[in-house]
């Protein structure tokens, strides 16, 4: 409750244009305990345990338990790490700030082990903090790897969305593309290398984009197939210009483009 009020305060200030000599009442807290007052800092960091535990869960997506999961800690120790190194001159808030410190130290705290992954047993890892809490970088490892996976299954399903819409303009659904694929590999690299080569050429683009329609005359006189191979393999050309033509590298994995073709 105390961090939503905080939230819904903060957010008010900055609607209002709160001036940068003047700190929230969040920030002048800070300021108070980077002045040595202990008994406060113990309160403020037991108090914004469950911000902590949010964003600790947010990066690895998945649910963390601060009284049993490492990275609890881990992320804590970044929180009143973010404590002492905040300041108001840096233009943002205390809280936006925290957890830029504490995403960077789990980050961080991986790439340092991973130096050592495969030499040493996966025990030795094991790290003892001030609070006597065990916290071990291989399952902070195993977060973001499983963090980076969500993070790609997003952006894929981001592509196919786009990519959808856009083949929708030329009348063609993205399921089709299953269809109209040739069955025999020397048969789809040749149509790849073809829709390469009309994602290529900027004229034959612009009547593609502009008119909706496959070149097929002025393709034919760039390369070696008959016009009944290019109107045959009409929609899966064009979906192929597209790909090459836009930022769709998961696409074209699905696809097995080759980029050295």
């Amino acid at each position: 409750m105390l961090l939503v009020l905080f939230k819904k305060f903060l957010g008010k200030k900055h609607s209002g244009g709160r001036s940068d000599t003047q700190p929230s009442p969040l920030e002048e807290t800070v300021l108070q305990i980077q002045e040595g007052d202990l008994r406060l800092r113990n309160q403020f960091i037991a108090d914004y345990q469950p911000f902590v535990a949010k964003v600790t869960s947010r990066f690895c997506k998945r649910y963390i338990d601060p009284a049993r999961d490492d990275e609890f800690s881990i992320a804590l120790g970044a929180f009143n790490e973010a404590i002492n190194q905040y300041s108001q001159a840096m233009g943002r808030s205390f809280l936006g700030f925290a957890e830029t410190v504490i995403r960077r130290r789990l980050i961080d705290f991986l790439r340092k082990e991973q130096r050592f992954k495969g030499q040493i047993p996966y025990s030795s890892f094991d790290q003892e903090d001030d609070e006597d809490n065990f916290m071990n970088p291989i399952e902070v490892h195993q977060a973001i790897e499983a963090y980076e996976k969500q993070k790609g299954l997003e952006e894929r399903r981001g592509e196919i969305v786009d990519f959808s819409r856009c083949l929708k303009e030329f009348d063609i659904e993205f399921a089709e593309l299953t269809e109209a694929s040739p069955k025999h590999d020397d048969s789809r690299q040749m149509l790849f290398g073809i829709g390469r080569t009309l994602s290529q050429d900027a004229e034959l683009m612009r009547t593609l984009l502009t008119k909706r329609q496959l070149p097929i005359k002025e393709l034919l006189e760039q390369v070696q197939v008959s016009r009944k191979t290019l109107e045959r393999n009409r929609k899966y050309l064009i979906a192929i210009a597209l790909i090459f033509n836009g930022p769709y590298p998961y696409l074209r994995d699905y696809l097995h483009i080759r980029d050295d073709e």
